[in-house]
């Protein structure tokens, strides 16, 4: 259904940086940099799947209250791993790793990166 997701940023070095360890940790890395943007895409995908952006207008980036990506994960541990990276980078804890109630092998982990967007890594595989 999704084609491609961009978050904005108000400092794209910074951003860069947590996220190469943050979606480096769910196996995905980062494919094209400009001065305005960061593509990143997982492996074997010809095309970036996941932005960090300056703003377009050039106004200042704010987090959508209420906003929140979920990242495929193909284990627990890359989801473990994801928080750790998260946070080891700067993150706000959101809701550490562990199964929720949504269904019985719904595995997931929530942060907030350094421009206040909710992310969440999510396995669904029983383990």
């Amino acid at each position: 259904m999704l084609l491609y997701i961009t978050l904005g940023t108000n400092d794209l070095q910074r951003a860069g940086h947590f996220y190469d360890a943050v979606l480096g940790a769910l196996g995905y890395r980062r494919q094209r940099h400009s001065e305005e943007e960061i593509g990143y895409s997982a492996e074997g995908d010809t095309r970036c799947r996941f932005w960090v952006v300056t703003p377009f207008n050039r106004r200042r980036a704010t987090a959508g209250n209420g906003a929140m990506i979920a990242l495929a994960a193909e284990t627990r541990a890359a989801v473990d791993a994801f928080h750790a990276a998260a946070i080891a980078a700067g993150a706000v804890d959101e809701g550490k790793p562990g199964l929720r109630s949504y269904h019985a092998h719904f595995y997931a982990a929530y942060v907030r990166d350094l421009d206040g967007n909710k992310l969440g890594a999510v396995c669904e595989s029983p383990e």
